[in-house]
Order: structure tokens, then C-alpha cells, then sequence
């Protein structure tokens, strides 16, 4: 897996290539653990995940306390339709998760 970062102000963009899944959690964490402590939102850029499982959902919307103490906001943009099947169902399994709120771009819509 190759994972880009753009830190822009105090927003930085994360976008991974390849799976994001239980064997590429570890890195995406550590990629997170990275950041500089001013940077208080992250922004997932989705279009070369080739496939997200369960793991990339406890990315968008669990915190591991390895994370680091810095209160974030997430967001996501740029969805692939199986991204976009895999938040559908999770919002249905699990209503209170802000699915709606993290796409930053239209694309849940757009992916479909």
C-alpha cells in the first residue's frame, strides 16, 4: 500500500492506495499518529482504495487511543461504489453513524 498525505492549513488529506483493510490498519494508524498536532481535521481521499472492509470503517468513525489525543474531524470524498455500498449498509446496521456528514464532495450520491 502506498499512502499520500497533503497537509493544507490545519485540514490534511489522506489518500491511500489499495486496500484498506485489517492487514493495511496498522499504517493508515500510523499515518494518522504522524500528523502534526495542529492539524485538526483529515480528510480520507477514497478514489484509489480498491476495497474497503469493516477496518476502513473503524478508520471514518472509531478512535483507537494510539490515534493520539487531538480531537479531529473526518471527512471522505471521492467514493468508489463499493465505498459507497459498504457506508450505505453501515448506516442501516448502525443509525447513529453520521455517514451523510463525513462525504465531503457529493460523492455517496454520486457513486451509486
Amino acid at each position: 500500500m502506498y499512502v499520500s498525505t497533503a497537509v493544507e492549513g490545519t485540514t490534511v488529506r489522506i489518500a491511500p492506495t489499495g486496500p484498506v483493510d485489517h492487514d493495511t490498519l496498522p499504517a493508515l494508524r500510523a499515518t494518522l499518529r504522524s500528523l502534526p498536532p495542529d492539524v485538526d481535521a483529515v480528510v480520507w481521499d477514497l478514489r484509489s482504495a480498491t476495497f474497503m472492509d469493516v477496518a476502513g470503517l473503524h478508520l471514518l468513525f472509531g478512535r483507537a487511543p494510539e490515534d493520539g489525543p487531538f480531537p479531529r474531524t473526518v471527512g471522505v470524498e471521492r467514493l468508489r461504489p463499493q465505498h459507497r455500498r459498504l457506508l450505505l449498509l453501515a448506516a442501516r446496521v448502525f443509525p447513529g453513524l453520521d455517514v451523510a456528514g463525513i462525504i465531503r464532495d457529493g460523492s455517496l450520491e454520486e457513486a451509486a
